[in-house]
């Protein structure tokens, strides 16, 4: 009986020891997709960001052609490291459309003075509410939106060199 008391905690250990070395070696999923891919964007309406620019909403993504929505912050670092391959999409004739999320005007400002201003307008989030709505996990994320304004794409973190490609690949195939 005293054996007993001994093995049955040992045993305890070790399976929990194996169950979590085992889980340390599966692998990790690194992004959560939004479940609105294909889907109308949801309504919104979204005040400027900062002062002589316009506000967004859903109707600014309806007609004409498809345009990205690139959900960002002046407090996220890759945010700045997205901003000059955003300054290339916008040289390539994309129609990008800020969301800024959690931020202030007067921050806002610094950030576009400082890294550039690809955006043909800016809404401001102030409680994430169109983040949380269109899927996004986090900042800065980006969307393809179709002329009808449906979701078409979602890019999950920052823009990249290698993502400037992709996005305009995706842009064209929601023509």
């Amino acid at each position: 009986m005293n054996r007993a008391l001994y093995i049955i905690p040992l045993a305890l250990f070790l399976f929990f020891a194996g169950l979590a070395g085992y889980m340390l070696t599966q692998n990790k999923i690194q992004n959560v997709p939004s479940q609105m891919i294909e889907q109308p964007l949801p309504e919104f309406t979204l005040a400027p960001a900062l002062e002589g620019m316009p506000g967004v909403s859903k109707s600014d993504f309806v007609g004409g052609k498809p345009r990205l929505l690139n959900i960002w912050a002046s407090w996220c670092l890759p945010c700045i490291a997205e901003a000059p391959h955003l300054e290339r999409l916008k040289e390539e004739g994309v129609e990008i459309i800020g969301v800024a999320v959690r931020d202030r005007p007067e921050a806002v400002q610094d950030f576009l003075a400082r890294y550039g201003n690809p955006y043909t307008r800016i809404g401001s989030d102030d409680i994430s509410s169109l983040m949380l709505e269109v899927g996004a996990s986090g900042v800065p994320e980006t969307y393809v939106i179709d002329a009808q304004g449906n979701i078409r794409y979602q890019h999950i973190g920052d823009v990249r060199e290698e993502t400037v490609d992709l996005l305009l690949e995706k842009l064209e195939e929601a023509q």
